[in-house]
C-alpha cells in the first residue's frame, strides 16, 4: 500500500478519486504473483520495478479516462476495464533485464514484442473472475496492443511458438475462447512477423496513451530504452 500511495502522491488525485480507484483495483495489487513484481527483482525502466511502474500507468489510464468521459460524454467507456488492461498489460512472466534465462533467439522474440501475449496468459490464469462476456475482447485486445504504434509479434497456436513465450505450458491450458482472441487480435495489421495495430476499443488507447506518458518519464537513459528489444541494460549493471 505505501508504494500506491507515495505514486498517487505524485498526481493531482482527490479523496473520492482515491478511495474508488483503489477499491477497483486492490484485488489485482494484493495478489502474490503482482506483489512480487514490486520488488527489486523485477527492474523494468532502469531501477523502476514493473509493479510500480504497472501502478502508475494504471493511476494515469484513470485519470485520462475521467477526462475522456467528461468530455465526450461516453455511456459505453468502462473505467474498470480500461484499469484492467492497465493492471494487466505488462504481467510477463520472468524479469527479462539482464536475464540469461530470458535469453532472444531471434529479433522477433525480444521481450518489446512479445511480453504483450505472457500478459494476457498470466493476467487470465491469475485473474479469470475479471473476464466476462462484456469485457474479455476489450482487455485482451487492449493489453496486445497496449505498445503502438510498436508492433507485437503474430501469435500462432503451435509448437513453433514455445520459443517466443516464457509460459507456453500456461498458454496450453487457457480455454478455446481465450486462445481465439489472442491469435485474432494478433493478426490484425499483419506485416510479415508483426501486428502494427492499435486496440480496436477505446479502452485500450487511453491506457496505451497513459503508458507512453509515464514510460517517458520514467526512461532515464539510451540503455533503458535499447534494453526493451536486446534485453541488456549496462546502465542497469552499472
Amino acid at each position: 500500500m505505501e508504494i500506491l500511495i507515495s505514486i498517487l502522491d505524485k498526481y493531482d488525485i482527490n479523496d473520492d478519486e482515491r478511495r474508488e480507484l483503489i477499491h477497483i483495483i486492490k484485488p489485482i495489487y494484493t495478489h502474490p504473483e503482482f506483489e512480487k513484481r514490486l520488488g527489486v527483482d523485477f527492474p523494468h525502466h532502469g531501477k523502476i520495478s514493473v509493479g510500480e511502474h504497472i501502478l502508475e500507468d494504471t493511476i494515469k489510464t484513470y485519470l485520462l479516462s475521467k477526462i475522456y468521459v467528461k468530455k465526450k460524454k461516453k455511456n459505453d467507456y468502462s473505467i474498470r476495464t480500461a484499469l484492467y488492461i492497465a493492471l494487466f498489460h505488462d504481467l510477463y512472466t520472468i524479469p527479462w533485464q539482464n536475464n540469461k534465462e530470458a535469453k532472444v533467439n531471434k529479433f522477433r522474440d525480444a521481450h518489446g514484442f512479445r511480453h504483450p501475449i505472457e500478459a494476457v496468459i498470466n493476467a487470465y490464469t491469475w485473474f479469470p473472475e475479471v473476464f466476462n462476456k462484456s469485457n474479455t475482447l476489450k482487455i485482451i485486445d487492449g493489453i496486445i496492443h497496449h505498445m503502438y504504434p510498436l508492433p507485437v509479434i503474430v501469435f500462432n497456436n503451435d509448437s513453433e511458438n514455445k520459443r517466443e513465450l516464457k509460459n507456453y505450458k500456461l498458454y496450453r491450458e487457457l480455454p478455446d475462447d481465450i486462445k481465439k482472441a489472442i491469435y485474432d487480435s494478433t493478426h490484425r495489421g499483419v506485416i510479415g512477423n508483426f501486428s502494427l495495430a492499435r486496440s480496436k476499443y477505446m479502452e485500450g488507447r487511453i491506457m496505451s496513451r497513459a503508458d507512453k506518458y509515464v514510460s517517458i518519464r520514467q526512461i532515464k537513459n539510451i540503455y533503458d530504452l535499447v534494453s526493451l528489444v536486446t534485453g541488456k541494460n549496462k546502465s542497469l549493471k552499472k
